[in-house]
């Protein structure tokens, strides 16, 4: 039997099933299955001879006219059981399907029932497109994935390309992490550098202030022992003149060495004495170092004074004073010293005379002086005809003292007489102040004359042994 249903539904090229037949030919199969068990039917009761399964024969008969050689499909299915036999559906080549069945003889020579096996093929048609069904909507099921999974192809594209601009900021980031760390490590660096130079300023400041507190308390600085100061060198050590309190600054010398190269005035404390002293410090001229001891310079001050002031010290470290006998023995004695006398005169000339050696004994010893070693660039009228003599004052009783009106190491008078009387213009003449002698502040080897008074004067002494050094 042999059934053209029309164009047979296709599948997709590469299918595991084969082409399927549509199953609006069931009527027709149903409806010739029928009138072949009517015609069986009928040959039971009028031509003699034909059986059931003649029917069943004739059915078979009409079975060779779909051979296997016209066919180009292969069989589907099997269907139908052990009564009904197979079926199977075929493609020809001008796209229709041509279903097939071949029927059994039974045992005993019974034909299958018909209208049975019509319903098993109906029934093998209709899972048979149910089947279609199911593979169409795989196929959209599988092209809904494929298009799902492009889409997580391109998003997992998208999500690399992100990770590696993402990498690529992060190794960025790394790199500038890294520098800031470095930059941190030396700001750290430096703030600890500059916290300990800050610690060690507020620990300077804060000693200084105590050491402030103490000298108030205590003007002396409670220092008999003189030690040498930390910044001189091996060989400045080794000359005992030149030992110098580090807090407590002996002369002038001691605050130049502890590093102050401006000219001023300080507070020395003289080892032999224990008390502040307010001084001077020339810190300019040959090298600096120098305490000033007296100075003549418009004659603002009268040095025609008693013992007791010579011994004191009078008038005004701005201008003119004398420092004191009692303080220039403390600190001559105190080391080696050296003298210079600085000299001007009205015509703006200036002249220095230095001896390498200078002292002062005490009051007991009237204060007596010790110089020699002169050199400079006026000629000595001072250590030769002064040396070895005591200090005199007016009221001493010495005559000379009395005619100069002032105090000095007078011998028969003088040839030197730096604390007389300060006359302006230079040139004077005996009867200015009296008939007695000179009286002005003389050096005679100058103009070679007693009666020229010198415009400016002053004198300073410093350690032998000092060493200028350049300003830091």
């Amino acid at each position: 039997m042999v059934c053209n249903w029309g164009r047979a539904s296709r599948a997709s090229h590469g299918e595991a099933h084969p082409p399927v037949c549509h199953p609006c030919c069931l009527c027709q199969i149903r409806d010739r299955l029928t009138r072949l068990a009517a015609m069986s039917l009928l040959s039971l009761t009028n031509p003699p001879g034909w059986s059931v399964c003649s029917t069943v024969y004739i059915l078979i008969l009409l079975l060779p006219e779909a051979k296997a050689d016209d066919l180009n499909a292969t069989t589907t299915s099997n269907g139908g059981g052990s009564q009904c036999g197979e079926y199977t559906n075929q493609l020809m080549e001008d796209g229709m399907c041509r279903l097939v069945a071949t029927l059994p003889q039974l045992d005993e020579r019974r034909c299958p029932d018909m209208f049975r096996c019509s319903d098993e093929v109906s029934y093998w048609l209709h899972e048979n497109e149910e089947r279609k069904r199911q593979i169409v909507a795989l196929k959209e099921t599988i092209s809904e994935l494929q298009e799902e999974l492009r889409n997580h192809r391109h998003r997992i594209k998208v999500l690399e390309l992100q990770s590696e601009e993402r990498a690529h900021l992060n190794t960025s980031l790394e790199q500038r992490f890294h520098e800031l760390e470095l930059h941190y490590a030396e700001a750290t660096t430096l703030l600890h550098l500059q916290g300990s130079l800050i610690l060690d300023l507020q620990n300077q400041l804060h000693n200084l202030t105590l050491l402030m507190d103490k000298v108030k308390r205590s003007p002396g600085c409670l220092i008999n022992i003189v030690h040498p100061n930390p910044i001189m060198d091996a060989q400045e050590a080794l000359h005992p003149e030149i030992l110098h309190a580090r807090n407590c600054p002996i002369d002038c010398a001691s605050i130049y060495y502890n590093g102050v190269r401006r000219s001023g005035f300080y507070s020395v404390v003289p080892s032999m004495a224990g008390m502040p002293l307010e001084v001077y410090c020339d810190m300019e001229t040959d090298g600096g170092g120098w305490t000033v001891i007296q100075r003549r310079v418009d004659g603002s001050v009268s040095f025609d004074r008693s013992w007791r002031d010579y011994k004191d010290g009078f008038g005004d470290l701005h201008s003119e004073f004398w420092l004191g006998n009692d303080h220039i023995h403390d600190m001559t004695t105190q080391g080696r010293y050296s003298l210079r006398i600085d000299m001007e005169d009205w015509s703006n000339k200036h002249k220095h005379a230095t001896y390498q050696s200078f002292s002062v004994e005490d009051e007991e010893h009237l204060y007596r002086l010790h110089v020699s070693g002169f050199s400079g660039t006026v000629q000595d009228s001072f250590s030769w005809y002064h040396d070895k003599q005591a200090f005199s004052t007016p009221d001493s009783g010495n005559i000379c003292a009395e005619i100069s009106h002032g105090g000095w190491w007078y011998n028969q008078c003088f040839y030197a007489n730096l604390n007389g009387v300060y006359y302006r213009g230079g040139h004077y003449t005996p009867k200015t102040r009296g008939p007695l002698g000179p009286d002005g502040i003389v050096w005679h080897s100058w103009k070679d004359s007693d009666y020229y008074s010198l415009r400016k004067v002053a004198m300073m002494i410093r350690p032998r042994s000092f060493r200028s050094r350049l300003s830091p």
